[in-house]
């Protein structure tokens, strides 16, 4: 194992002495991070979300913002936007939360359409254009978005378009009895967030490990096999019922190109994690659910019958035959 590896193992190892029954979340926050990707995650109040990304900036001396989505938030409350500045006669840009490392999108499904989409730019082109100009975002720059699945008064549905720009749309549900006593203890023990660099046996990482970090991951090795088999997993989503017949007409939109290099990136990452060089059909069958559940658009029929797309996940995982 590599130095940088050791050292994100800790960064994993740490948040999950904080972040007490979540470690499918850490993981996965991690895996999007290195992949240079942005999570939805969806999960009721009161599951550590939001510490979770403020431990992890503050784990990696990154920038972070927090924006509460509601239904009166303007696009320039996000991106910023032109002031005008009496002393000298011209309009100046201030920069909106929108410009940090990590921002946590807080409630996402609480805002109308046009508020959404002023994140989208940001989140595809890592830029944001006001009164023509356009201004760069962090070269680390990570989106965490999250929805509550309990209420759906007054939420607007993310449309697909944005849905496909998160490379991983993570559910995360409610922890084990025994790790809510531990729970307990570490609230009663902290009172406050205490800050990691007097932790001892865990070293605040740099911007610059991350990048580094990303950059070895990514160099994981992948055979060919195991890359047809990831195609043929996407292609599958588009026509599944050429794989089994019981699927014929449950899915409308299967997932796109972007989906194969999302599952690429993050099965590549997934091995680095675990300390290997190369990718296992393991590695993307840890990851395949986040990445395609929120590509698949089911049809009207489906919906009707219960399905959701992890069951059709599910099904072609099963007839989808290993290399």
């Amino acid at each position: 194992m590599s130095e940088i590896q050791d050292k994100i193992t800790g960064l994993v190892d740490y948040m999950n002495s904080k972040i007490i029954g979540q470690k499918d979340l850490v993981r996965k926050m991690i895996i999007t991070m290195l992949a240079e990707g942005h999570a939805l995650v969806e999960g009721a109040p009161g599951l550590a979300k939001t510490k979770a990304i403020k431990t992890l900036a503050d784990c990696i001396s990154a920038d972070f913002n927090r924006i509460q989505f509601t239904p009166d938030l303007l696009p320039a409350d996000i991106t910023g936007s032109e002031i005008y500045v009496a002393q000298k006669g011209e309009f100046e840009f201030r920069k909106g939360p929108v410009f940090a490392n990590l921002v946590l999108a807080d409630e996402i499904n609480r805002a109308p359409a046009k508020v959404q989409s002023a994140l989208l730019e940001a989140m595809a082109e890592r830029q944001v254009s006001v009164g023509g100009q356009r201004f760069e975002l962090p070269r680390l720059f990570m989106v965490m978005a999250t929805q509550n699945p309990i209420e759906h008064e007054g939420t607007y549905n993310l449309p697909e378009a944005q849905l496909d720009r998160f490379l991983m749309y993570i559910r995360i549900d409610q922890p084990k009895a025994e790790d809510e006593h531990k729970i307990l203890e570490l609230v009663r023990g902290e009172g406050t967030f205490v800050n990691p660099t007097k932790q001892k046996g865990f070293a605040k990482l740099k911007i610059a490990d991350v990048e580094a970090a990303t950059e070895e991951a990514l160099k994981t090795y992948l055979s060919k096999e195991l890359e047809k088999y990831m195609v043929q997993l996407i292609v599958a989503t588009r026509h599944p019922e050429k794989y089994d017949e019981t699927l014929a007409g449950m899915v409308m939109f299967g997932a796109s190109p972007r989906a194969t290099i999302a599952l690429d990136r993050c099965a590549k990452i997934n091995a680095w994690l675990a300390g290997r060089d190369f990718v296992t059909p393991e590695d993307v069958h840890a990851v395949v659910y986040d990445v395609l559940r929120h590509r698949i658009i089911l049809s009207f029929e489906a919906q009707a019958e219960g399905f959701s797309s992890d069951d059709i996940i599910d099904k072609l995982l099963n007839v989808v035959p290993l290399p």
